[in-house]
């Protein structure tokens, strides 16, 4: 009998790879495996980078995994940047900017922009900084695709570098109060 494919959302914390082995014998970091007992053959369906939290979907499924990389499904990020942002700069990101992908200049897609509150998320485990460094501000960013560290490098094509950055939704499924670190498996992702 064919094994049932599992699903799980998580709300990776900071400090974690999106992984479940790590190849680099020289550096222990921590991985996704630390936060529950995952089934085998587990993988991350659109990884956050070390220094990003948020809204991250786990399954042992494959076509799953290809179907929510691809366009269908919009990603949305809170991101914390380096300075007050303006309605200027936030329509260069709805409009898309130019970011280095793979060596080569890569104009972003069309997108959603906007200035937000502070949504007052738990301090993370390493501090950012603090007020004495300038003061700082809160967007939301949507997007279709995801290119290699996107969204920090669109920010810091607006001139206001990433300092923060937490996914709260892949299309229908929001990150909503769900615990750092905290981990729910579901029937299906969408």
């Amino acid at each position: 009998m064919k094994e049932k494919h599992r699903h799980f959302i998580i709300h990776k914390p900071w400090g974690f790879l999106s992984q479940f082995v790590n190849n680099q014998t020289k550096r222990k970091k921590k991985l996704l495996g630390e936060l529950y007992d995952f089934p085998e053959g587990i993988m991350a369906i659109g990884r956050l980078d070390y220094a990003s939290e948020g809204l991250l979907f786990l399954t042992t499924d494959g076509k799953v995994s290809q179907e929510i990389r691809s366009s269908k499904f919009e990603k949305e990020y809170y991101v914390q940047v380096d300075g007050i942002i303006t309605q200027k700069e936030i329509e260069l990101l709805k409009t898309g900017v130019e970011i280095g992908f793979e060596g080569k200049k890569y104009i972003t897609k069309p997108g959603k922009a906007a200035i937000i509150e502070d949504p007052k998320f738990p301090l993370r485990s390493q501090k950012i900084r603090d007020e004495r460094h300038g003061p700082t501000s809160w967007i939301s960013i949507c997007i279709r695709e995801g290119k290699f560290r996107q969204v920090r490098k669109m920010t810091a094509a607006v001139g206001y570098p990433t300092l923060r950055l937490v996914r709260v939704r892949i299309g229908e499924i929001k990150l909503a109060k769900l615990e750092v670190g905290g981990v729910v498996e579901v029937n299906s992702l969408f």
